[in-house]
């Protein structure tokens, strides 16, 4: 059986980049643009909803007369127009009401990763891909149109049901599009087409910031007359996340079952070759004289490389569970699964955690409202135009995915096949921790220093992508058997959004007033993943069954 799947799997494996494998990419990396979007578009939403729901009751008193700049001879009012509310202090246990809502999505995130791996793995991967982004579509308009009720939850309750549920289609994209992009994949290029699916969360990210821009823009003279037309802001913002879901879903449901899952799975053999030979047009190894013409002669899709016959030993073989618990018994292989879930998960405690918390990262780069001024011997923030404060934060936001972010995906995707995936995991975790450290131990001198704080914290932005961001989500899609591979990739996920919550909720919300202690727990953190990675192989240059030992069944 092992020779038959290797004969099969060399068309495969040796094929040029095709058609299929562009669209592959980009059915998958649209899905992963949409998944990112949602995601992060909450970072920003959120100040606006306090700012229009919450802002009426929290904002009260007044300016000082004789603010400098100002030319005010009289105190002025403080207003929703012109006064950020501070939801955090005023709403009771506000900061872990905000650590909840920006972590929701990431607790559906943990259930669909999980769930939608091991549907994936049960029912094949065609049978299942498509229902996620199905959820994210429904789960989007809810959270576009989330209001309070009359009588009972109030919007930010509703708007945490939606994303919770919003999470659970995102998660079950992780495992799917990884796998069925690495299924397809050849050796050559496999790294490079599941780099490319996953970079696409930084267009998203960035994409996030842009709709804002244009938005407060288009909407720049209501705004200023009436802050509660950032109701609108937000809700077209959320909203525009769901166009690059429903463009995509019709080619989820239309793409054809993998051929490891359809040999390894569903015993089919000549199916399988049937699809590869579609897959990679008729060329099925580089250099090799493409066999259509002896296909069309013949009525036969390839050449016979094989039977259709299973070994009496298959028809023998335990159940799925038993199989993964014998399979996972073994040191060799366990370890491979604690290396990609750790790393997974020390990724995301410190990726998160400031990447949903970035209010103080603008603020000291001057994106997140004025300086504060002296009125008589007292530290103010002065009266703000509101559509301004959230266009500068925006702009801010724009300005840090473009520096680091962006870039660090797509050099990734770039050198990934040159330098293989475990020196670029490690590379990224250690020019981490070392920024992390110096942002640590010289934050109360870095922190009134643009320039020198800008430097570092791009880098570490640049090697977040340009590192484990991109391999914890790249290896967990090669190194385990087909049969299991999106059950793996999903509980290496879940361990992921594990960090994620734990950075969100536990330690994110404290950033602002021990930020010292904060990144200290960020670089240690960090530190872990670097010795984590040493438990994993590197996949660069071998086959799926070389890696997951499938060639020696």
């Amino acid at each position: 059986m092992a020779q038959n799947k290797a004969q099969t799997f060399a068309h495969l494996d040796e094929a040029k980049l095709s058609w299929f494998h562009i669209r592959a990419v980009l059915i998958a990396g649209a899905g992963f643009f949409s998944d990112a979007y949602d995601v992060f578009v909450i970072s920003q939403a959120l100040p606006m909803i306090y700012q229009v729901y919450y802002g009426p009751e929290y904002i009260s008193g007044s300016f000082p007369a004789n603010m400098p700049g100002f030319n005010n001879s009289a105190p002025i009012p403080k207003t929703p127009q012109n006064t950020k509310v501070n939801f955090v202090d005023h709403f009771p246990n506000g900061v872990h009401v905000d650590g909840w809502l920006k972590a929701s999505t990431n607790w559906g995130n943990l259930f669909g990763q999980i769930s939608f791996g091991i549907l994936g793995d049960s029912m094949g991967r065609k049978k299942v891909y498509g229902i996620e982004l199905m959820i994210i579509i429904v789960c989007t308009i809810g959270s576009t149109f989330s209001s309070s009720l009359v009588r009972g939850m109030s919007i930010i309750v509703m708007i945490s049901i939606w994303r919770f549920l919003l999470g659970i289609g995102i998660g079950g994209d992780y495992p799917m599009s990884a796998v069925i992009t690495s299924e397809y994949a050849s050796v050559r290029y496999r790294g490079m087409m599941l780099a490319a699916v996953f970079s696409m969360q930084g267009i998203g990210i960035l994409m996030g910031s842009v709709v804002y821009v244009l938005t407060l823009i288009a909407l720049k003279e209501q705004i200023r007359n009436d802050y509660a037309v950032l109701d609108y802001v937000w809700r077209i913002a959320i909203g525009f996340g769901v166009i690059p879901a429903i463009a995509t879903v019709y080619f989820r449901f239309t793409i054809p079952e993998t051929p490891r899952f359809t040999v390894d799975v569903n015993k089919d053999i000549e199916q399988a070759e049937r699809d590869i030979f579609l897959i990679t047009d008729g060329a099925l190894v580089e250099g090799q004289a493409s066999t259509s013409a002896t296909a069309t002669a013949t009525d036969e899709p390839i050449a016979k490389v094989t039977t259709n016959i299973i070994d009496e030993d298959e028809l023998l073989k335990p159940s799925k569970m038993s199989d993964f618990i014998q399979y996972f018994s073994q040191w060799k292989n366990m370890k491979i699964l604690i290396g990609t879930a750790y790393c997974w998960f020390a990724l995301d405690v410190a990726w998160y955690g400031l990447a949903l918390n970035q209010s103080t990262v603008l603020s000291l780069i001057n994106f997140n409202g004025p300086a504060k001024i002296s009125v008589d011997g007292k530290l103010i923030t002065p009266p703000v135009d509101i559509q301004d404060l959230f266009y500068q934060i925006a702009i801010g936001n724009i300005l840090v995915a473009c520096a680091g972010t962006v870039p660090g995906y797509w050099f990734t995707v770039g050198l990934i096949e040159y330098m293989g995936r475990k020196p670029i995991q490690i590379m990224g975790f250690v020019i981490i921790t070392i920024c992390l450290a110096i942002l640590a131990a010289t934050w109360e001198t870095i922190s009134r220093q643009q320039v020198p704080f800008l430097i570092v914290y791009t880098i570490a932005q640049f090697f977040f992508q340009f590192g484990p961001n991109s391999t914890t989500f790249i290896i967990p899609g090669e190194v385990f058997p087909t049969r299991f591979k999106a059950t793996c990739h999903g509980i290496s996920a879940a361990c992921g959004k594990v960090g994620a919550i734990i950075g969100i909720q536990a330690v994110g919300p404290y950033f602002a007033t021990n930020t010292v202690v904060v990144l200290s727990v960020f670089c240690v953190i960090m530190a872990t993943g670097i010795l984590a990675t040493f438990l994993l192989p590197e996949t660069k240059g071998k086959t799926l069954e070389e890696l997951s030992g499938d060639d020696r069944e």
